[in-house]
């Protein structure tokens, strides 16, 4: 017995533990933590679309207001912002005519809330948005 050693059989190597149940796991949490979050609150500017202008009838002068990254153009005449209630007023026939507003290349959207914000703040509400 002195020379002998125990023979338990060919050596076994130790099982490696899968990673793909966990990989599945972590993939369905993100999945469903993606599906049933919000990801912010849904704004939405209240401006009447082009079908809304040509459902009635235009009254008194064209109120169309262009808008650049650098000046507003009221009707072709540029107009300083500050200007630009005072120089509508004369041209509304009543208190909830149409304006319409026309974004030019290289206006951005920032530029556009922030007129139809100066509008509405004068009191004009009914704001039409074309190309």
């Amino acid at each position: 017995m002195s020379g002998d050693s125990f023979d338990f059989g060919p050596r076994r190597h130790p099982r490696r533990m899968s990673l793909t149940p966990m990989i599945d796991v972590v993939f369905l949490l993100l999945i469903f933590f993606m599906l049933s979050s919000r990801f912010g609150m849904d704004a939405t500017l209240p401006i009447a679309g082009g079908a809304e202008g040509a459902g009635r009838e235009w009254q008194g002068a064209p109120r169309l207001i262009d808008i650049t990254p650098d000046v507003l153009m009221l009707n072709g005449v540029a107009t300083g912002e500050d200007a630009l209630i005072a120089a509508l007023g004369p041209l509304m026939p009543s208190d909830d005519a149409a304006v319409v507003l026309r974004p030019r290349a290289g206006a951005d959207l920032q530029r556009l809330v922030d007129v139809m914000d100066r509008l509405r703040a004068g009191g004009i509400g009914n704001l039409i948005l074309i190309e």
